[in-house]
């Protein structure tokens, strides 16, 4: 810091972009959000095959032919979740920024904050079991009944075919991820990513490795610079996803065609002031968001408190995680080493 002599004369300079040091990357649900689909009722139901009819049978002749009937169908009901994080603002701290000299709009500079806070939040969701009011994480969708023994109202063991595969080994192998892998697919009907921390993320690296020393060893000139490591990790035609909200020692493999965000996307009548508000700005920089548009964040605009000179407001966003094929996704966990 300078002393009076400079102070006294010259102004200071504010850089007009926030840069954001607090959140890091939220890959599973902004992506979901960004793939969003509609919630057309107070619920949204899939009517799912839950096993074969009445059995298949050969004849001759004059043999009686099956006459019975076996249901085979079930309604996997889901209800849309509502989540929300406040806006508050003195009214003398927007007065003070209302003035020639501003640098950045207080109000728009705090609703993009708030905003992006809310996305990171809901990734943190999306990873964990919480309250019954929370979204449907993957702990709960992608689940053999063991943290979740019903999904969408039905029992998990009673209706089998909504168990997903979890593998439990502390231990990352190709072998392992082969079997994951074929534990889920069914001819075309293959995962489409898998999601990881970072650390399981670096314990696959490592298993890739040596090909990669291989293959330089045959194909690059010799005195070659020597470098190593990958900026992107695939398993058989999968993307290797590395998410900061992931838990340790955990890896997800989706099929992403059977999970997605399904957002109750109707106006909140209740307050006309009401609007959608982007959770990308170029006034910040330094978080994953500027990549994003609209998540379906909904602004209720500000609401006078009663006894102070200050306005409140809340962002809502209200939907769910939904999958209609748990089968289809897997899960292995406690990776401590590969």
């Amino acid at each position: 810091m300078f002393d009076n002599v400079v102070d006294t004369l010259t102004l200071e300079d504010i850089v007009p972009v926030v840069v954001d040091t607090v959140l890091r990357t939220n890959r599973l649900i902004t992506t979901a959000l960004l793939r969003a689909k509609r919630f057309r009722a107070a619920t949204q139901d899939f009517p799912i095959k839950f096993q074969k009819g009445t059995p298949v049978v050969s004849f001759i002749g004059m043999q009686a032919l099956p006459t019975a009937f076996t249901d085979t169908r079930v309604l996997l009901k889901f209800i849309p979740t509502f989540t929300t994080g406040n806006i508050a603002l003195a009214g003398t701290d927007m007065m003070a920024n209302s003035v020639p000299q501003k640098v950045l709009d207080l109000v728009e500079v705090e609703s993009i904050s708030r905003a992006q806070d809310l996305a990171d939040s809901l990734g943190t969701m999306a990873y964990t079991i919480g309250p019954s009011t929370n979204l449907n994480s993957l702990k709960t969708l992608v689940d053999d009944g063991s943290n979740a023994p019903t999904i969408g109202g039905l029992s998990r063991s009673t209706y089998t075919t909504l168990q997903s595969t979890l593998i439990n080994n502390n231990t990352i192998s190709l072998y392992g991820m082969r079997t994951l892998y074929n534990d889920i697919v069914d001819a075309g009907v293959v995962p489409t990513r898998t999601y990881t921390d970072f650390g399981t993320w670096q314990l696959y690296e490592s298993l890739l490795q040596p090909q990669e020393q291989i293959w330089k060893q045959v194909n690059i000139v010799p005195n070659f610079q020597g470098y190593t490591g990958f900026d992107g990790l695939m398993f058989a035609g999968l993307e290797i996803v590395p998410d900061r909200k992931c838990p340790a020692g955990f890896l997800y493999m989706l099929n992403e065609d059977y999970l997605s965000w399904y957002g109750l996307d109707s106006k909140i009548a209740s307050f006309p002031l009401a609007e959608k508000i982007e959770v990308a700005s170029k006034l910040f920089t330094g978080n994953q968001y500027n990549e994003i548009s609209n998540l379906g964040f909904w602004w209720t605009g500000f609401i006078h408190t009663t006894q102070q000179f200050a306005f409140n407001s809340f962002l809502l966003l209200a939907g769910n995680l939904i999958t209609d094929n748990p089968r289809r996704h897997g899960v292995q966990s406690v990776i401590t080493q590969a």
